[in-house]
C-alpha cells in the first residue's frame, strides 16, 4: 500500500516480521496523508482515523515532532473549534494559515467551518 510505505519511510524504518502493525506515529501519518487538499479535520477526528480514540492530545504531540521537511499536511489539523491550535500570530500559526487558505479554506473571525470544510472520509 503506498501510503503504508510512505508511513515507513518518513519514520526511516521499515517494518519487519517481528513487528508486523504499524506504530502509532505510522497510522497518524497514514490517516493524515489521505486528508484532502482544502478540507481539514480535528486532532480527535485523526485520532478516531488512525485507530486511537480518545487520543487528541498525543495526535498533537505527533504533530509536533514530525521533521520540518515532512510533506504531510500537518495544517490540515486544526482543534474542535475549528481554529488553528498555534497561536495565530506565531510564525507556524500564520504559516498554517496561509496554506489552508491557498487551498480555499475560509476563515470567519478566526474560525474554520467545521460543517463546510471537515473531511468526512
Amino acid at each position: 500500500m503506498k501510503n503504508k510505505h510512505f508511513a515507513e519511510t518518513a519514520l526511516g524504518e521499515e517494518n519487519s516480521e517481528q513487528n508486523p502493525e504499524p506504530s502509532r506515529e505510522q497510522r497518524v501519518y497514514i490517516a493524515l496523508a489521505e486528508v484532502p487538499s482544502g478540507k481539514v479535520v480535528t486532532y480527535g477526528q485523526l485520532a478516531d482515523l488512525a485507530g486511537l480514540p480518545r487520543a487528541a492530545r498525543l495526535i498533537g504531540h505527533i504533530l509536533r515532532n514530525l521533521p520540518a521537511e515532512t510533506t504531510l499536511p500537518w495544517h490540515r489539523v486544526i482543534n474542535a473549534a475549528g481554529k488553528i491550535s498555534l497561536g495565530p500570530e506565531t510564525e507556524s500559526g500564520l504559516r498554517q494559515r496561509a496554506l489552508l487558505q491557498e487551498e480555499g479554506v475560509v476563515f470567519n473571525n478566526g474560525r474554520i467551518s467545521l460543517k463546510q470544510y471537515r473531511w468526512q472520509p
